[in-house]
């Protein structure tokens, strides 16, 4: 199989997404245009995101921050980058530099240290809070009940401009179970904007497996892999090269 076959594998791949998308819309009555689709693009190289931004798809999420430093000195500044993994203090600096939205803060001494850096840059950070909603053990995240404080906390500080709300619900087969939570991040969201008076209007939640359930409850942004991009055939090499993608 070669790349162009595997390109147009992705535009496949893309119009059920985008059918899917629209239908979940349609079913919650919203509109499928204020969905904003996140490409996960961890393990592919900088080809397949190439080809993404060649389709039209701009907002490009990796979790793994030297990864997306390889990947971004042979893209350049071409599109708009989410860093969707867990922050970690000695790469906040980095993370800082390579991003334009940071998709998953779940501390006031991670913000505080964005919005330092990003002072230093003159950049503005997009920010959106990350709660574990569910209260899995094995998630990032801060609580619902800390949520609003971390926002407000949030939005004091220079240069973050503080947009919405994350989540990520438990793995299930069956993405109804899961509904709960996207419905809760909702009405959290709801309740802070209330509160705080500070507008939240994205909720980035639903993967490639509850993504259809998420739109239904009011996500507003999704980040989808291998629903988009199939599986990962080879992972993408630490010294910077690539193998090809099949």
């Amino acid at each position: 199989m070669n790349f162009s076959f595997y390109s147009a594998s992705i535009q496949e791949r893309l119009e059920k997404l985008q059918y899917k998308i629209e239908k979940a819309s349609r079913k919650s009555g919203r509109n499928p245009k204020d969905i904003t689709l996140v490409a996960v693009t961890k393990g592919f190289g900088p080809e397949v995101i190439e080809t993404l931004l060649q389709m039209g798809i701009v907002h490009i999420g990796e979790n793994r921050v030297q990864e997306a430093r390889l990947k971004k000195e042979q893209i350049g500044e071409k599109g708009i980058w989410h860093f969707i993994g867990h922050l970690q203090k000695n790469k906040i600096k980095l993370t800082s530099h390579l991003f334009d939205w940071i998709d998953s803060v779940d501390d006031l001494e991670d913000a505080t240290l964005l919005s330092r850096f990003a002072q230093n840059m003159g950049k503005t950070l997009k920010i959106l809070v990350q709660v574990n909603v569910s209260g899995e053990s094995t998630k990032f995240g801060t609580t619902p009940d800390l949520a609003e404080s971390l926002c407000l906390a949030i939005n004091a500080l220079p240069r973050l401009e503080i947009l919405g709300l994350m989540t990520i619900a438990p793995a299930s087969p069956d993405p109804e179970k899961v509904r709960p939570v996207f419905s809760r991040l909702r009405m959290l969201r709801d309740k802070i904007e209330s509160q705080s008076g500070i507008p939240l209007p994205v909720l980035s939640m639903g993967m490639s497996q509850d993504f259809e359930v998420a739109i239904e409850e009011g996500a507003t942004m999704i980040r989808i892999g291998h629903f988009l991009l199939g599986p990962r055939k080879e992972s993408f090499l630490k010294s910077g090269e690539t193998k090809t993608f099949l």
